[in-house]
């Protein structure tokens, strides 16, 4: 992969969104599982107004995308987005929060959007 540069805009515009401790865990989460609003609600124990707010923030940047699954709307990271690589670099310092996707699943809410 190309090492991509970013004007220094864009790269703080990208940064004080994810600078968002919420979004940051989404990020996280998304680079791994893809998740519905509704499974964010519970991990977060947020509205889903409020929820809703921040995915379409980083909707908007483009750094993740979404696709229906019948009734559900399920979003992912982007892996086409131009700050791929620099979130992917972010992200390697964070620590996986595969333990919140396990505990939906345990509390049987995971499964909920299929």
């Amino acid at each position: 992969m190309t090492q991509q540069t970013l004007e220094i805009e864009k790269a703080a515009g990208v940064l004080k969104l994810l600078g968002d401790k919420t979004r940051l865990t989404m990020i996280k989460m998304l680079s791994s599982h893809d998740c519905c609003v509704c499974e964010f609600t519970a991990i977060f124990q947020a509205s889903q107004p409020a929820i809703s707010q921040h995915i379409r923030k980083l909707k908007d940047a483009g750094i993740v995308s979404e696709t229906r699954r019948g009734q559900w709307i399920m979003y992912s990271l982007n892996k086409n987005c131009e700050y791929t690589s620099l979130i992917d670099h972010l992200l390697k310092h964070i620590p996986d929060q595969d333990d919140k996707i396990k505990e939906l699943e345990e509390k049987g809410l995971r499964i909920t959007c299929s």
